[in-house]
Parts: C-alpha cells; structure tokens; sequence
C-alpha cells in the first residue's frame, strides 16, 4: 500500500508531462501539414538538367 504514495504523484507527473510536451507541439506547428509530409517522396524532385553534360 505504501508503494500507491509514491506511483501516484510518479503517474500523475508523467501525465502532466505528456500533456505539455503535446502542447508544446500544437504550438510550435508541428501538426499543421499532415497530408504533405506523407506523398513527399512521391513527387519528382525537379533537377537542373543544364549541369549534366
């Protein structure tokens, strides 16, 4: 039972842990473009063509 007293707040910190590094996240834009990131690979890269002899 003495292990709750300590597990408890333990939980409770890492909790509130998770949830500011979340909305440090929603601040700083990282969830702001979910659709580019992921057909990214799929577009050509557009090359200077005139380098290549």
């Amino acid at each position: 039972m003495n292990i709750l007293y300590a597990l408890v707040p333990l939980a409770l910190l890492l909790a509130g842990l998770g949830v500011l590094a979340f909305r440090w996240a929603v601040r700083d834009g990282q969830f702001d473009d979910v659709e580019t990131p992921a057909i990214r690979m799929l577009l050509d890269d557009e090359t200077d063509q005139s380098s290549t002899p």
